[in-house]
């Protein structure tokens, strides 16, 4: 059983990010496209090449402006080139997987969302065959009842598209107003082979989520205890506003 910690995002050059993650003991670390694609990709190689010799295992967070289930075809288009130049900057990366918030329902059925959310997948998945890119798409659980993404869709799309997920706990617990059953949890992903995963503290309304915060020990434990029972290999990043400090604290905590 192998589990790896890591940040979201560096919080400084990238370059200089890594030698922190290290410094730290942490194995992973997810680069933070969320807000647009701004690395090149010599810069993308460079921050690669890095983190090969210093044995950190790399993933993409594509931008939050995603909706493959918009009644704009402008939008849609928009939204697949920001996942495409993700994939791009990962495959210089070295990164194994794109992380993305893949939709949102609007007035349209969950099944018609998720139809769309598919379509529009398997373009991407295209393009990426095309190109020879070794990355893997991972739609993402969200945190806001009006998202596409729940678990039981994500794992629908991985047996359908042969895509990977991302599992972000801290969202499902927002989604249902502060529960979370890990045991269920891990059942239904069983069959993913290394489970991509994000965890933070969070902050939740009657919609669902509002705000990522700190890792609270007590929180954390329950969800380590049941990644130990599955004996699952997992990657963990680590999204509150405490990035190193707080992935420092999960790694030390499960390992304890």
């Amino acid at each position: 059983m192998n589990v790896k910690f890591g940040p979201a995002g560096f919080g400084m050059p990238a370059l200089d990010g890594l030698d922190k993650v290290k410094k730290l003991g942490l194995k992973a670390a997810e680069v933070e496209f969320t807000y647009g694609v701004r690395m090149k990709n010599k810069l993308a190689s460079q921050v690669g090449e890095k983190a090969k010799k210093l044995g950190i295992s790399l993933s993409v967070h594509a931008p939050y402006y995603v909706n493959l289930n918009s009644d704009k075809k402008t939008t849609i288009k928009t939204s697949k080139n920001h996942i495409l130049a993700s994939c791009e900057r990962a495959h210089y990366l070295g990164a194994s997987v794109v992380v993305f918030h893949a939709a949102y329902y609007g007035k349209k059925k969950p099944e018609n969302c998720y139809e769309n959310v598919k379509a529009a997948m398997q373009d991407i998945q295209k393009v990426i065959k095309q190109r020879k890119w070794k990355i893997k798409l991972a739609p993402e659980t969200t945190g806001k009842k009006s998202q596409f993404g729940t678990v039981e869709e994500i794992m629908k799309l991985k047996r359908q598209i042969k895509c990977t997920i991302c599992v972000d706990f801290a969202h499902i617990y927002a989604r249902h107003g502060g529960k979370i059953d890990y045991a269920d949890i891990f059942k239904k992903v069983k069959s993913v082979g290394l489970l991509h995963c994000h965890f933070s503290g969070i902050t939740y309304t009657a919609k669902g989520e509002r705000t990522h915060k700190s890792v609270d020990k007590k929180h954390f434990i329950p969800l380590a205890k049941a990644l130990k029972r599955s004996r699952k290999n997992a990657v963990i990043i680590c999204e509150s506003p405490f990035i190193y400090r707080d992935a420092v604290r999960m790694m030390k905590w499960f390992k304890g």
